[in-house]
């Protein structure tokens, strides 16, 4: 699917309105499309929300040409950001539910955690979430934000069945021990589910998310563990991203900011 820049607008969502908006699409792509229970959703309303939402920055995307009988459902890409210092004032990261961040909070570094991030579906394989992730670019980039982090997820509950992704992941990707999160015990499960030798790198390639693939392509790492959510029915990763250990053209876009894309 080919998409003219130029139609769509990537911004901070403005209101309550426009939050609301990224909340639709969230609910769309994770309760109907992956089958997420989501306890916090509003269902009635088709709204995906937690109590974390009003802290976070909402990067939103709206196609000022898409035809929708309802308002909410212009909004055809989604990131939610929150920044290390306005954490406190959310009790907290969101990601702390899944993993021990202890390493992250010791930082002295400036923090961002990433999350729910998702495209509608008839825009994916398009240019929509390079878009999406340029205006991040600029995002951190105003901020001088050095460390991002966030959990991505596999589709499921059952690790075997994704044994060789996750395994890769570790013995790949591990994050170095300055940045080494930990899944929390509640729902901690092994990554490294098989031995380096047994492993068929390009096998296990395929069962990675794209959205992952795209976050390690830019020298991303992961924590140790993954974490079984069961109300979003996914066995998550936390990735994260260190911009000095960015790999060449990508740190080059993020110390640029979007002219660099």
């Amino acid at each position: 699917m080919e998409l003219d820049a130029s139609r769509f607008d990537i911004r901070l969502a403005a209101n309550d309105a426009e939050v609301a908006a990224a909340q639709r699409l969230r609910y769309r792509v994770f309760v109907e499309e992956m089958g997420a229970p989501a306890a916090d959703a509003d269902h009635a309303r088709r709204l995906e929300k937690d109590r974390f939402d009003p802290h976070f920055d909402h990067l939103i995307m709206i196609d000022r040409q898409r035809a929708a009988d309802d308002p909410l459902d212009r909004v055809v890409g989604v990131y939610r950001l929150l920044p290390g210092e306005r954490a406190r004032q959310a009790g907290g990261f969101y990601g702390a539910s899944e993993y021990d961040l202890s390493p992250l909070e010791a930082q002295p570094r400036r923090t961002l955690e990433l999350g729910r991030s998702c495209v509608a579906a008839d825009y994916r394989g398009s240019a929509a979430m390079h878009l999406m992730w340029t205006a991040l670019a600029r995002y951190v980039t105003e901020r001088e934000i050095e460390i991002l982090f966030g959990v991505a997820s596999f589709h499921g509950t059952d690790p075997e069945a994704v044994a060789p992704a996750l395994s890769y992941l570790h013995h790949r990707h591990l994050a170095p021990p300055d940045l080494r999160v930990r899944a929390q015990p509640e729902g901690f499960v092994a990554m490294d589910r098989l031995p380096p030798a047994a492993l068929d790198a390009r096998a296990a390639v395929r069962q990675i998310p794209n959205l992952i693939k795209a976050y390690l392509r830019l020298g991303g790492f992961v924590g140790e563990g993954a974490f079984v959510d069961r109300d979003f029915n996914t066995i998550d990763v936390c990735l994260l991203m260190d911009t000095a250990r960015m790999v060449g053209k990508y740190k080059t876009l993020y110390a640029g900011g979007a002219h660099a894309a």
